[in-house]
């Protein structure tokens, strides 16, 4: 399977009691300039990076950038409106008209830049929602979000990409408005009634950890219905966004995952594992080589289990046989 890198990844490490970030010696980093240390650093065990539009990587830093990625590709643009202040109180369903429509321009310019460059579009809605109960028109934020959501489809579609939409249940919104599967799958539906069929789910797994959402059983569902479009790799404690190296928490989980997107056959036509990682205080460069190698040691694990018997105790809802065949491929009795 192919390997993707957010490159945010490297960046200062900014947070709200930090403000100057954990790593103040990458403040004044160019984007060119990071690209070059990922690709420096990594190597082949990245094959493509992922960027915001237009603050990572636009019209105008597009080649030269291109050439510090020596052969990599750009898998995937994200929007950027939770990165502007202007979008606090919303951009896609903001309630001034002004600002809703400049968020659906950005948008919709997002998606046309990342067609006309071959890499698949990320829509995480992360400002998209309310803090406050009382505070939200429910009902027309909702139209408002699946009418920009869907305008983005269009432009998407236009150039032969995939949307991929990315939920989670807080920050920068408290209470963001696709905060859930569910809630992804809502929308996922009301464009296919618009004959949008090219949005698919972003599944980034501390996401879906902070939900309490399992990240096998949805990783079946998604793909069962044909819209498991990518996977943002991370792990974390579950109670805030982390972001920390894959494996390091949650390792059954990510490892009951690792089994699922082998029978779905992930990866097969050329879905990628993209790396969404955070690391507050370590080597960043570090951290993510430390992901790919856990990655490949836990799908090396999934790959010694024994599948057959396995769906087996599974359609007997056999705990106990379940984990023998498990502990068996770790190395156990």
């Amino acid at each position: 399977m192919k390997t993707s890198l957010g490159i945010w990844a490297l960046g200062p490490m900014v947070t709200r009691f930090v403000p100057g970030g954990y790593k103040p010696e990458w403040s004044g980093e160019s984007t060119v300039a990071r690209v070059r240390r990922a690709v420096d650093g990594l190597g082949d065990l990245i094959d493509g990076y992922e960027f915001h539009y237009p603050q990572e990587l636009n019209e105008e830093t597009l080649d030269e950038i291109t050439e510090a990625l020596d052969g990599h590709d750009v898998y995937c643009a994200a929007t950027g409106l939770h990165l502007d202040p202007m979008f606090g109180r919303g951009g896609l369903v903001s309630p001034d008209p002004k600002t809703r429509a400049e968020a659906v321009r950005r948008t919709v310019a997002a998606a046309d830049f990342a067609g006309r460059i071959g890499a698949h579009f990320i829509v995480w809605p992360g400002i998209e929602g309310y803090n406050y109960p009382f505070q939200t028109p429910y009902r027309e934020s909702w139209e408002w979000l699946i009418d920009g959501v869907g305008q983005a489809a269009q432009a998407c579609r236009e150039h032969g990409v995939l949307l991929f939409l990315e939920h989670k249940n807080s920050e920068p919104a408290m209470k963001i408005l696709m905060r859930n599967v569910g809630m992804t799958l809502h929308v996922i539906h009301k464009l296919r009634t618009q004959g949008l069929d090219n949005v698919k789910v972003n599944m980034d797994w501390q996401h879906l950890l902070m939900n309490g959402e399992s990240l096998a059983e949805y990783a079946a569902m998604l793909a069962g219905e044909g819209v498991l479009g990518h996977q943002h790799a991370n792990s974390g404690w579950g109670t805030f966004d982390d972001d920390n190296m894959v494996g390091a928490t949650a390792f059954m989980e990510t490892l009951e995952l690792a089994v699922e997107l082998r029978r779905a056959g992930y990866g097969a036509n050329g879905e990628r594992l993209g790396f969404d990682l955070f690391p507050y205080t370590e080597d960043a460069v570090a951290a993510v080589r430390r992901s790919v190698l856990q990655w490949r040691f836990i799908d090396s694990v999934a790959a010694r289990i024994d599948d057959g018997a396995l769906r087996e105790a599974q359609m007997r809802k056999d705990a106990v046989a379940a984990y023998e065949l498990v502990y068996a491929a770790l190395g156990g009795e």
